[in-house]
């Protein structure tokens, strides 16, 4: 079990004099500023937790022995955080405060003695809870509904995040029938309740994985993942991220008729919400201690990342005795676990293809124990990250988890660098099939673009037979799976040459459960896909040989080339050919492509496997061209727009911007008909939008053209315009 009682580094610094002091806490106010909107605002944090906390305890240290640098500003003196302007601001029913920290066993121990002095000896009951590594949130309930949440921000003031929240599935939307009467006369009070909104170890190791094989940059922990997928603009985006929350305060407690801290955590048990099982009341400090070890050393077994343990006086009438300072509660203590680091001998960086073509280079090392497990290989990313940390082949290294679950290596131990060691480099081919890396400017990932790579195999050939593709319907993740299995799919080509046969003799993997004599099987024998199935799919084949070059350009998966990519290069060159012999330049100048785009598709283009697999292709009885009425017609029909319209491009030229609820058609739908008739439709505001279209529930994008002196048009306005092509005149 981990040690928590042997002795630690003090944090105690030599007194400096007052003109030295006034100028380290100048720099230290600084430097927490700087770091707490990374942390907060940013979800970007550039140095750890411990090595925020030293700053600040050094600033509390100085400003300890000269009173007189206090200042109201002073990261000492507020509670940390800051308000994002991309969500309405929310005023909390009572500040939420931040908690002072113990670095160590010591400093646990003086704040005890603090408490037992102030409180009598012997008359406290703790109760100690997990301290959770997430973002902070406060629920607001009237009538016992869900009305709205909001994150902490700066302890006043937050961020509305109500739609995200309704997204995560622990958060109830109604509190229990039992709860509220427990609230009697005051079922019907407006309560705030406060908790932790956290990300689970297992679908942050999920979430990297899948940035990884795409080329993004991972989280650095399950905090920042957390955070940032709280704060999405897209509720989707949030649903899709497998949030959870623990919750374990009340703004207010009065309303819920609970007089302790474990009284409330009953309570909120029974309104339905989550709360931490292991919270436990504690008689006395050598209680607490045991609390304190007991969580360190199962730290690694949980789901969930915790950081240490928050103490805080049980009884609600002690608390409001001990009262607060000017950031943080005089009732409740922080203890900090410390980090685990071991050392060990980086072997080799082996390079991995994923799915997407990414080069990832893994770092291979001596196995080691950390955080209750063995390692042995942890993911660098990206070559930049490799140079960042220096790293080399050789190097003995410092290495850790994120997250208590991600492995990852910190960085070499420079003094223990062997003289023979050199810089690593990205290797200029794929070492799945030798064909060229290419890496995009003001992009991190190296990518193999080649159609014959057998890592990106499986997924390339699911993507090229999928809905929005070449649309052949009956050919799922398992078939193809089990096409590639048998050897009869080496590229998309490949599907062409695909006979009934082939599909009929798959084995499904399944087997039959009783005798059918009429069929003439019996129980055991494998299932076949079949001649039935077989022959629907050969159909579907046949007919996605119809599909115009725009849908083949995003079955391709090309890098950036998208179903609207696709359609506006089609019906730009109209043949295969004409954007093989196109210049990159000529294809940077098409409206709503770019050079980023452009030097993609020439990169793809000019890989000769991919050449020989769009031969194949035309010798299969694709057609590689796009037929631009029907391309017209086509976007006419999705749109609503006619095709008159659609040919003239009256919009070009012209920037949109959509906010608030339409009501004849989404935002996506009206962008979608608004690019038809040529217009650019972006994001956000700025001095370059020409037309803000606002409906119901517009915010701050309404507030911003209206400052800038945009024209703001309602939804009758936009309707005029894709049915007429012309601005209204009242515009």
């Amino acid at each position: 079990m981990p040690d928590l009682f042997s002795s630690q580094t003090s944090t105690d610094l030599p007194l400096p004099s007052h003109d030295e002091a006034a100028a380290r806490a100048a720099e230290l106010r600084n430097l927490l500023d700087y770091h707490a909107y990374r942390y907060y605002q940013l979800d970007a944090p550039e140095i750890s937790d411990a090595a925020f906390d030293q700053l600040l305890i050094e600033l509390q240290q100085l400003e300890s022995s000269y009173p007189d640098l206090i200042t109201p500003e002073s990261y000492t003196q507020r509670v940390g955080g800051y308000v994002a302007e991309q969500f309405s601001p929310v005023t909390h029913l009572e500040r939420m405060y931040s908690m002072d920290d113990a670095m160590n066993i010591e400093e646990l121990d003086e704040w005890l003695t603090r408490t037992e002095e102030a409180l009598g000896a012997g008359s406290v009951t703790y109760t100690c809870e997990l301290k959770i590594d997430g973002l902070g949130v406060a629920l607001t309930y009237e009538n016992g509904a869900f009305v709205r949440a909001a994150t902490r921000g700066d302890g006043t003031t937050g961020e509305d995040v109500s739609l995200n929240i309704r997204t995560v599935r622990d958060v109830p939307m109604h509190l229990s029938e039992s709860a509220l009467a427990h609230m009697g006369a005051e079922r019907s009070s407006r309560i705030e309740l406060r908790g932790e909104v956290y990300m689970p170890k297992n679908s942050f190791a999920r979430l990297n994985e899948a940035a990884d094989a795409e080329g993004r940059t991972p989280f650095a922990n399950p905090r920042n993942a957390a955070a940032g997928s709280l704060r999405q603009k897209d509720p989707k985006v949030t649903a899709s991220r497998d949030l959870a929350t623990f919750i374990y305060a009340a703004a207010q407690t009065a309303p819920l008729q609970v007089h302790s801290q474990h009284q409330l955590l009953s309570w909120l048990n029974s309104a339905g919400f989550s709360v931490n099982p292991r919270a436990t009341t504690c008689s006395s400090p050598s209680e607490v201690h045991t609390f304190c070890t007991e969580a360190l050393a199962h730290r690694a077994d949980l789901n969930y990342d915790i950081d240490g343990v928050v103490v805080k006086v049980d009884s609600f009438v002690q608390q409001a005795d001990l009262g607060f300072t000017a950031r943080a509660p005089r009732w409740a203590i922080a203890f900090k676990f410390p980090p685990e680091e071991k050392e060990t001998v980086l072997r080799e960086i082996r390079i991995q293809v994923g799915r997407t073509g990414v080069l990832t280079p893994v770092a291979e090392f001596d196995p080691v124990s950390v955080a209750g497990s063995t390692i042995a290989r942890a993911t660098l990313h990206n070559e930049d990250e490799v140079h960042r940390k220096d790293v080399r082949e050789g190097d003995t290294i410092l290495v850790h988890k994120a997250g208590d679950v991600i492995p990852e290596v910190i960085g070499p131990v420079l003094s223990k660098r062997p003289n023979s060691t050199a810089p690593w480099t990205m290797p200029t081919v794929c070492p799945a099939c030798g064909s060229p890396v290419v890496h995009e400017e003001g992009e991190v990932a190296h990518r193999c673009v080649s159609l014959d790579c057998p890592a990106q195999l499986k997924e390339r050939l699911i993507h090229w037979v999928s809905r929005g593709c070449m649309d052949v319907d009956g050919l799922g993740d398992e078939l193809v799976e089990k096409l590639i299995a048998s050897g009869l799919l080496h590229d998309v080509s490949d599907f062409y040459r695909l006979t009934e046969a082939d599909i009929a003799g798959i084995d499904t993997g399944r087997t039959y459960l009783k005798d059918d004599v009429r069929r003439g099987v019996h129980a055991g024998d494998s299932i076949l896909v079949g001649k039935t199935i077989a022959a629907k799919v050969i159909a579907e084949l046949v007919a996605s040989k119809q599909q115009p070059l725009s849908r083949v350009l995003f079955a391709l998966g090309i890098r950036h080339v998208g179903k609207n990519v696709g359609e506006q290069i089609a019906r730009h060159y109209l043949s295969i050919n004409a954007l093989i012999q196109a210049q990159e330049d000529e294809i940077a100048q098409i409206d709503g492509i770019g050079p980023k785009i452009a030097q993609s598709i020439k990169q793809f283009l000019s890989v000769p496997e991919n050449l020989q697999v769009l031969e194949s292709l035309r010798q299969a009885g694709l057609t590689l061209e796009e037929d631009l009425s029907a391309a017209t017609a086509r976007m006419s029909a999705e749109t609503g727009v006619s095709g008159e319209l659609v040919d003239e491009q009256p919009l070009a030229g012209l920037t949109f911007v959509l906010t608030g609820t339409l009501e004849r058609r989404n935002r996506d739908e009206a962008g979608a008909a608004l690019k038809a008739l040529g217009a650019k439709v972006t994001n956000s505001v700025s001095k370059k939008t020409n037309y803000l279209v606002a409906g119901p529930g517009a915010g701050s994008k309404l507030t911003k053209a209206e400052s800038l002196g945009v024209a703001v048009l309602d939804e009758a306005a936009l309707e005029h315009i894709l049915e007429t092509g012309e601005i209204p005149a009242t515009a």
